[in-house]
């Protein structure tokens, strides 16, 4: 009887994993597991914490280069993420757990023991899982000091130059440039930090909220570190995964209406002041802020970006202006820096 010889089990799955740690490689993409705590904020009465957590996610970017294909390629991983569904985390300290939703994404909401001091606060946030130990992040909240008067701000061609009205040249500049080559509107930041300290001396909130996705959070902070914008809390769009990545920008802009809004519920005592652009809805979403929070906008700033937008956005302004609020509407930044020093809202 002929001897038979048992071979080897092959797997067919192996040059597709190949493939894909090469992909992973080249991308620089973290294949463990990471928790991405973004800085939150709060006061006496309740806290909040928020971030995602990741199977996959691309690790930090610290080198900035000018050629256009890593720029474009860097870009790409940043939407290059697997989100970690419906997994525990621990807000260490607090005794707090939660679960993430179907984009990863968690928060923690809570009234403080104590009334917190004003200032940044570091905090923990831990993954439970069985077979992932010791993985954390940390993030911070701020607490804002009792300056009356805290600032609102959108992202893109308010004071980052996007193109956001136009999809090509958008995604022309987003491949092309990075945080560190980005550049903001001229005289942009000399007007964002005249603005952003009170009478008392004391820092005001700044807030930046935007349309752009999670995905993009280290790309703008990135960007604001470099061009020494004022610290600030950042609220942006839901994730997008890599197959989205092309309606990066594009997110459902009526979020933004409900962000800003719970941000003056949160701090019903604090006026604000709220900045903006032409390029897509700004002037119609903060027309309805001043129409559902009376007495509680002290200026509006809209800077001129679309010339097509001239004659819509001017019939906001006046309609801004019936509701009895200030408004700048503006090209330049230096018309916008002289209108704050009239209004009395530069500290000198």
């Amino acid at each position: 009887m002929a001897r038979t010889t048992a071979l080897a089990p092959v797997s067919i799955h192996s040059p597709v994993k190949k493939v894909s740690q090469w992909l992973f490689r080249f991308f620089r993409l973290n294949t463990k597991p990471t928790v991405k705590v973004y800085h939150g904020y709060g006061d006496e009465h309740k806290m909040e914490v928020f971030g995602h957590v990741f199977k996959v996610s691309p690790y930090r970017q610290n080198k900035f280069s000018k050629r256009v294909l890593r720029n474009t390629l860097s870009l790409i991983r940043l939407f290059m993420v697997k989100p970690f569904r419906n997994v525990p985390v621990e807000l260490e300290g607090y005794g707090l757990t939660t679960i993430t939703d179907e984009s990863g994404f968690f928060k923690f909401e809570f009234a403080p023991d104590t009334p917190p001091e004003p200032g940044w606060h570091t905090v923990k946030v831990n993954l439970l899982h069985r077979k992932f130990t010791n993985i954390y992040g940390e993030g911070k909240i701020i607490v804002p000091n009792a300056t009356k008067i805290g600032i609102i701000s959108d992202i893109d061609d308010t004071f980052l130059i996007s193109h956001s009205s136009n999809l090509r040249k958008r995604l022309y500049v987003l491949f092309t440039k990075n945080a560190k080559t980005r550049k903001p509107f001229e005289n942009v930041v000399k007007h964002y930090q005249s603005i952003s300290i009170g009478h008392d001396g004391q820092p005001r909130p700044f807030f930046y909220v935007s349309s752009s996705e999670w995905n993009l959070y280290d790309y703008i902070r990135d960007f604001s570190d470099a061009n020494q914008m004022p610290a600030g809390i950042y609220l942006l769009s839901e994730l997008k995964e890599v197959q989205e990545f092309l309606k990066t920008g594009q997110s459902k802009h009526e979020g933004k209406y409900f962000r800003i809004a719970k941000l003056l519920t949160k701090y019903p005592e604090r006026k604000f002041i709220l900045l903006g652009d032409d390029s897509q809805y700004d002037p119609a979403i903060y027309y309805k802020i001043v129409q559902d929070f009376p007495g509680r906008i002290v200026c509006i700033y809209i800077r001129h970006v679309v010339k097509s937008h001239l004659t819509s956005t001017r019939n906001f302004e006046a309609g801004i202006k019936k509701m009895g609020v200030e408004i700048c509407y503006y090209t330049h930044s230096k018309t916008a820096i002289k209108h704050s020093k009239k209004m009395g809202l530069v500290h000198e």
